[in-house]
């Protein structure tokens, strides 16, 4: 076909009909798929998701950190409950024993009241003008031992504490070394507790100190006043004999020179 042609076949179509011609033209395009458009970008949507991962970032954060603190709280727990490996129980007992043992040797009247009452009243409180002059010696004899053996008492449970200050003080150190090395509260409670021992096994050494020399103390008092007793027995005895009778003594020979 020429383009003359052309013309003049253009020149006879109606408005109406190219109208319809190109609705049918429309009608008659392939539709697009969806997929083929164009993605659309939310920025605030965006924002809010990068928010919520931080939130959700610092949320884990946070739980790693209370786990981390409860681990650390178990640790320092099995610490506080770790027990001391020092002990000088059994020392502090056997020192105890020991003293205790000393004070059951007193001799004659012993640390019993049963047996102070009655030796006391044999030899201290029953002297009278009564008796004969061999049982108030026997009297007098068994009060001067009474007391020398309180004072001997005495004296050896001086030594024992004495004794006793050289491993006090190496128990003491031992104790003190545990108490600032404790890994710790109950090493450095039991330490503290030892401690407090060792000084109550100290203050029994002092109270049986105290009380033999009270003894000893108390024995010689009362031979001092038996002894009293005692001469104002003998005094009455020799009251009793017959009045003295005057009689001529030579003292140079018979001749008088």
């Amino acid at each position: 076909m020429t383009e003359k042609s052309f013309r003049i076949r253009a020149r006879h179509f109606r408005p109406g009909y190219a109208a319809a011609v190109g609705a049918t033209v429309v009608f008659l395009m392939p539709v697009v798929p969806a997929s083929a458009q164009w993605a659309v970008y939310d920025g605030a949507n965006h924002v809010q998701n990068v928010l919520i991962a931080a939130r959700t970032l610092l949320q884990i954060d946070n739980q790693i950190t209370s786990l981390a603190n409860q681990a650390q709280m178990l640790v320092n727990q099995g610490r506080n409950l770790a027990s001391l490996p020092l002990s000088t129980l059994s020392t502090l007992q056997s020192t105890i024993s020991q003293t205790t043992a000393l004070l059951a040797q007193a001799q004659n009247i012993a640390y019993s009241v049963q047996s102070v009452e009655q030796q006391y009243q044999q030899a201290y409180t029953s002297v009278s003008s009564g008796m004969s002059d061999s049982a108030l010696f026997s009297q007098a004899q068994t009060r001067w031992q009474n007391s020398v053996g309180g004072f001997e008492d005495a004296l050896k449970l001086q030594a024992r504490v004495v004794g006793n200050i050289p491993s006090d003080n190496s128990a003491m150190t031992q104790l003190v070394s545990a108490s600032q090395d404790s890994t710790g509260a109950l090493q450095a409670a039991q330490a503290g507790n030892q401690l407090m021992a060792l000084q109550s096994r100290q203050l029994s050494d002092i109270q049986a100190e105290l009380a033999a020399n009270g003894r000893a103390t108390a024995l010689e008092r009362a031979r001092n006043a038996a002894t009293e007793a005692e001469s104002e027995a003998q005094y009455q005895h020799f009251a009793q004999h017959d009045a003295y009778t005057p009689g001529t003594v030579s003292m140079f020979g018979s001749s008088g020179n």
